[in-house]
């Protein structure tokens, strides 16, 4: 099950880079609104994105406190990982602090 997390993690943090990348056009006009499209898709994936990664103090704090110690970020960063994707869900806090350290 960790795997599976730190997998869906993974590949959530990288996915708009990746469809970033590989987005543009042939021409000046499809070059132009395919990055005004993905400038605008990715913006609200990476603000999920950067918001898991400033989380990672908060991860490591409640990891090592065995999860007594919960920060504003971790919380924020579990709630919009458990909004983003199904299979985050059925894991736990602690497992998905642990995936978000290994970011």
């Amino acid at each position: 099950m960790r795997l599976r997390v730190a997998t869906v993690l993974l590949l959530a943090c990288s996915a708009p880079a990746w469809a970033s990348s590989s987005a543009g056009g042939t021409s000046a006009a499809g070059s132009s609104a395919g990055s005004a499209g993905s400038s605008a898709s990715s913006d609200s994936s990476s603000g999920s994105d950067k918001l898991v990664l400033e989380a990672r103090v908060d991860a490591a704090s409640f990891v090592a406190s065995n999860g007594q110690i919960r920060g504003a970020r971790l919380e924020a960063a579990l709630r919009n990982l458990r909004e983003r994707d199904v299979a985050t869900r059925d894991a736990s806090d602690l497992q998905l602090a642990q995936a978000i350290l290994a970011l």
